[in-house]
């Protein structure tokens, strides 16, 4: 081991952390999986154009608890970090001072940004480790911090390509080392990223969604199966609309009508938002319009800008051109079947009146293409 160096700052960042920039203490898991998950694909494109070097065996990230030791360790065999690396987006990014720091990153995309969702850590450790090597160095680097403006930064003997990091979870945390806590906030956050990620030796992730695949290499099978993934005791839907659009924005999804029953209980938090398979709520309110928030499914966009606690800005273009997209998909796709089958629509009509009225009576643009497609039922 070569001689450590310490340094020591005069403002400690963690209590900006804690107080302003994440209000639910398990974010720190999507953080730092989600960091996981890009040096992964980092570390595969720097494959695929030659700048990463021979074999780079199974790519998975292992999350683990040690009771005993009173740990919490996740693991990526990804492109790892050097020590300038480290000392770049883990020192630079906190230490630069807690004003310019929460300025910078208060209405920041930060997905991709190591180093502040790595500072998520600190709301539930007394202590946090990083073990790394890079892809591009034999040698090893730790880091270690107690939350305190005083950190360790040196080499060691590190033989895993990739990093491993390690929260010393404190006392008021101790739910953070239960299993069923941990498979809990990895099955919400994370059950849909494209890297296999593994707890308790069980893979928990689905790394190929369908919203990820091309609509023509799917069956009707492929979308049933998937709505009883995400909704294991609902009944099959009506139909669904898959979307794919990459200009002027980017933004998948797969959007299922539910049947719908005159004693259905409306609930509106069905639909799942996710920005590259990460996921972030399900409180969609002005991506979709006010008259879908009854359907079911997933919509996956990049363009909708987040801010530290991954919420979206309300306002923004991309989010008003969004919502007016699937307005003009659910019309185009019940205009489709009313036309191609018309006895079936109408036979689907007690479920698909509600959001019909609905849209009619809220929504402009709908109005004008429903009149193709309402259907006027006897009194």
């Amino acid at each position: 081991m070569q001689k450590g160096q310490i340094r020591v700052q005069t403002e400690n960042i963690f209590p900006i952390i804690k107080k302003f920039l994440y209000s639910e203490h398990d974010i720190f898991l999507r953080e730092l999986v989600s960091n996981a998950v890009d040096a992964t694909q980092k570390l595969k494109t720097l494959s695929s154009i030659g700048e990463a070097k021979g074999d780079l065996g199974e790519l998975r990230i292992d999350v683990v608890i040690d009771e005993k030791e009173k740990t919490l360790t996740i693991t990526d065999r990804g492109l790892g970090m050097t020590a300038e690396e480290v000392d770049k987006y883990i020192n630079q990014v906190a230490f630069s001072g807690a004003e310019e720091f929460l300025h910078k990153y208060k209405d920041a995309n930060i997905i991709g940004h190591f180093g502040l969702g790595f500072y998520s850590a600190f709301m539930v450790s007394d202590k946090v480790e990083i073990y790394t090597k890079s892809f591009r160095e034999e040698g090893g680097v730790y880091w270690s911090c107690d939350g305190s403006p005083e950190y360790e930064l040196y080499n060691v003997d590190y033989d895993q390509r990739g990093t491993k990091i390690v929260l010393h979870i404190n006392e008021e945390s101790r739910e953070f080392l239960e299993a069923e806590r941990i498979r809990s906030i990895l099955n919400r956050f994370s059950r849909f990223l494209p890297v296999p990620i593994y707890f308790e030796d069980k893979q928990i992730n689905n790394t190929n969604p369908i919203w990820t695949r091309k609509p023509a290499d799917l069956t009707p099978q492929d979308y049933q199966d998937f709505y009883k993934e995400l909704y294991p005791y609902g009944e099959l839907p009506l139909f669904w609309i898959h979307l794919n659009v990459d200009y002027p924005f980017n933004l998948t999804g797969v959007l299922y009508f539910p049947k719908i029953k005159q004693s259905y209980e409306i609930q509106k938090d069905k639909i799942q938002l996710y920005s590259n398979q990460v996921f972030v709520t399900d409180e969609v309110k002005d991506i979709v319009p006010e008259f879908l928030m009854l359907l079911h499914g997933v919509i996956d966009s990049p363009d909708i800008p987040l801010n530290v606690s991954r919420s979206y800005l309300q306002g923004d273009p991309n989010v008003r051109k969004i919502n007016n997209h699937i307005t003009k998909k659910v019309a185009d796709k019940l205009e489709e079947i009313f036309n191609k089958d018309r006895q079936a629509f109408e036979e689907k009509w007690e479920s698909l009146g509600l959001f019909v009225k609905y849209g009619m009576m809220t929504d402009d643009k709908f109005l004008e293409k429903a009149n193709n497609f309402l259907v006027m039922q006897a009194c």
